[in-house]
């Protein structure tokens, strides 16, 4: 099966990829609000498994304070991750949360944790220090793909996640190797991979309605409503979306690496269903 990958340059990367100060961002965000009740039995099986998991002795100390911002607990109950799956993290840089997740799925479990060339060079000293030693994440496969170009086993996933990297797809520069994604193809390769009811987890950072699918390479935001009709476009379900992370403070104008909206920046979180 052909596949593909989405490239971050260095500085995109600083956007999409490397780890989140912790901020004071629940004051002013919404307050927490799913939309779909079924969201909650998902919750109740995982719960006590991403509790531990979060609280495991071997994770990196740069890690933690990232849990105040990127909040793991209640997204991935959310997403309904729980022992013995075998998830893909989709783009996973220096591996927070695949980490995270390896400890979830525990030894029954398999995470796949992809990068491309660039996240490889970009993420290299987090990359070392979290599998330097062999015997950590031994759950954990690390796989390389690039543009359009990435070989996903079939029918393998029980959950993917794409943690603020959908918006990449519209990020084009031929000088430095980024080539242009073509989205349907992309959620194809992805959609092959799953088993039937998986869960696709996406988390963006989000544009203003109607934003142009440019958007997403010069502000690296994209508006929820162009994900939501790519995704569902391809065949997936949207099963349920989550105000967890919305900031209605942040007015969508600035690139999300901006120093005044960094960490801060209103997300979208939305669970897709393969059929």
């Amino acid at each position: 099966m052909r596949a593909l990958s989405v490239l971050c340059l260095a500085g995109l990367l600083v956007a999409c990829s490397k780890p989140e100060a912790p901020t004071d961002e629940a004051s002013s965000a919404a307050p927490p609000a799913e939309t779909a009740p079924a969201a909650a039995p998902a919750a109740a099986t995982s719960g006590a498994a991403i509790a531990q998991a979060l609280a495991a002795p071997g994770r990196l100390p740069e890690d933690l304070p990232q849990d105040v911002n990127r909040k793991p607990a209640e997204l991935l109950a959310f997403f309904g991750v729980k022992p013995g799956m075998t998830v893909l993290d989709l783009y996973s840089a220096g591996g927070y949360y695949t980490e995270i997740l390896s400890n979830i799925v525990g030894p029954t479990g398999r995470v796949y944790a992809h990068n491309n060339t660039p996240y490889l060079g970009y993420s290299k000293d987090e990359i070392a220090k979290r599998y330097a030693d062999p015997g950590r994440l031994a759950n954990v496969q690390r796989i390389t793909g690039e543009n359009n170009a990435l070989d996903l086993p079939d029918n393998t996933f029980d959950f993917v996640l794409m943690s603020m990297v959908y918006h990449d797809v519209y990020f084009e520069d031929a000088a430095s190797g980024w080539e242009r994604v073509d989205p349907a193809k992309m959620l194809a390769e992805i959609s092959s991979s799953m088993k039937p009811g998986a869960v696709l987890g996406i988390i963006d950072h989000a544009a203003a309605v109607g934003a142009p699918p440019e958007t997403g390479g010069t502000l690296h935001r994209i508006d929820p409503e162009l994900l939501k009709k790519e995704v569902t476009g391809a065949g997936f379900v949207l099963d349920a979306e989550s105000d967890l992370l919305r900031n209605p403070a942040d007015d969508h104008t600035l690139a999300v690496f901006d120093p005044a909206i960094r960490g801060k920046t209103d997300r979208v979180v939305l669970r897709f269903r393969k059929p």
